[in-house]
């Protein structure tokens, strides 16, 4: 079996590889999958924002997607201390910046309480058959995904297929409901 440390190299190695206009063409692919989920009737969606030098999706294409169905938007700061997300409201008045690890967060905006989000987009390097993933290993989507409601619908976003071998699972990971690649809709 794969170690998860060896899982985050092999795919930051393949994400490395992507071009600039392959990412967009990618991410584009998966935001229209997105369209064939039964998840557009909820209200708070919880998006993250791309890390550009992380080559991770973008996901500009399902920002617009909720603007044009004029869903709220939430996106979140994070607290490396406390290894927590607190999450905002997107308006036209939020302000982005670039944290020091090169995140983009939101300056300030209306806080959104965990219970509200109905649909949380996540972030990862790989993801199994069982709806397990792999992020960057330190915790923030599992502890934010812990203190969301258990119905809040959790959809994985890759650029890659699923991996074949099922992944060491610790108590406190939280698995997806769905994820979604270029290439296929995953249903766990």
């Amino acid at each position: 079996m794969t170690s998860k440390t060896e899982l985050r190299k092999k795919y930051k190695n393949l994400r490395s590889e992507l071009t600039e206009e392959a990412i967009d063409n990618l991410s584009l692919e998966i935001a229209n999958k997105l369209l064939r989920l039964e998840i557009w009737n909820y209200e708070f969606y919880h998006v993250f924002l791309s890390i550009d030098s992380l080559k991770e999706i973008n996901t500009d294409f399902i920002l617009s997607i909720l603007s044009g169905k004029d869903k709220n938007i939430i996106i979140s700061k994070s607290d490396f201390e406390t290894r927590t997300l607190q999450n905002f409201l997107l308006t036209d008045a939020t302000k982005i910046q670039l944290n020091k690890y090169n995140i983009p967060e939101p300056d300030n905006g209306i806080e959104i309480s965990n219970s509200n989000i109905d649909v949380v987009f996540v972030p990862l390097f790989a993801f199994d058959e069982k709806g397990n993933r792999i992020g960057y290993g330190k915790g923030f989507y599992d502890n934010f995904l812990a203190d969301c409601k258990p119905e809040t619908i959790k959809i994985g976003l890759s650029f890659f297929e699923v991996e074949e071998d099922v992944f060491p699972v610790l108590s406190t990971d939280i698995g997806l409901n769905y994820c979604v690649t270029p290439q296929k809709i995953y249903t766990f």
